[in-house]
């Protein structure tokens, strides 16, 4: 089977994509393109999957790269595939033949790029991620490579929606704190929820930043389960584990 990759105009012609489930080795609760290490899916068959992608981007494997991901507001700049990343949210580079790949399963997958100066970068963007301000510090990493703010297109791919991502008051009283004009990503739900608009409140946010172009491209992970995995359908299906989609990006 062939891979499912969704790509975006904006981006071109940078070589990218978000990746869907379809075209994987793994098999059960997995089953499809599970590229996450940090699953417990078997090791050799999220390689297998990894080397596809790396494949469909015209990389080596070991030049796909990524980081361990802990929602923070942490950036590396990558210069060659040895450089040390450990615990971050987001790479950047000016590297030619350097693949910067973002794991999820609901949280935003971003990629970024100023094609004229050649400096690229990927971002994983939860809600708490997106908050602290992980995508604020992408864009300046970016410009500490020599990328112009004004020319930087990001692009948001598969995430949750605002209709599949119900919230407790707590959620949304930490927003509000932050900033009373962020209500505008909340929709009344039943009792005391709430549903938040995450694709929404990260484009705000890069909007906000002043780069060149925002956008994401409308597609629900919670809500196409054939297509895209999710973590809060895993929970709400009480299923062990779930797969983790990959994102990524290259010069």
């Amino acid at each position: 089977m062939t891979l499912d990759i969704i790509t975006a105009d904006a981006l071109a012609p940078l070589t990218h994509g978000f990746f869907g489930r379809a075209g994987g080795a793994s098999s059960g609760v997995f089953a499809g393109l599970n590229c996450g290490h940090g699953s417990s899916d078997q090791h050799e068959a999220v390689s297998i999957n990894r080397a596809r992608v790396a494949t469909a981007l015209n990389v080596p494997a070991d030049h796909l790269l990524g980081v361990h991901q802990v929602h923070s507001d942490r950036v590396v700049t990558v210069t060659d595939p040895d450089t040390s990343r450990g615990q971050a949210d987001a790479m950047v580079t000016d590297r030619p033949g350097l693949a910067l790949s973002i794991l999820t399963a609901d949280c935003q997958p971003v990629l970024l790029a100023d094609a004229k100066a050649g400096v690229i970068g990927a971002a994983h963007a939860g809600w708490k991620g997106a908050l602290d301000g992980i995508l604020e510090a992408t864009i300046e990493a970016m410009e500490g490579l020599g990328a112009d703010r004004a020319q930087i297109v990001a692009v948001i791919g598969p995430t949750i929606s605002q209709r599949a991502y119900e919230v407790g008051p707590e959620f949304v009283d930490r927003f509000l704190d932050a900033d009373p004009a962020y209500g505008r990503f909340f929709a009344g739900g039943q009792g005391d929820r709430a549903h938040f608009d995450l694709p929404g409140f990260g484009l705000y946010r890069l909007r906000q930043a002043g780069i060149g172009e925002a956008e994401w491209t409308r597609h629900c992970t919670y809500s196409d389960p054939a297509r895209f995995y999710s973590y809060r359908r895993s929970v709400h299906a009480r299923e062990a584990d779930y797969g983790r989609l990959i994102a990524a990006i290259r010069l």
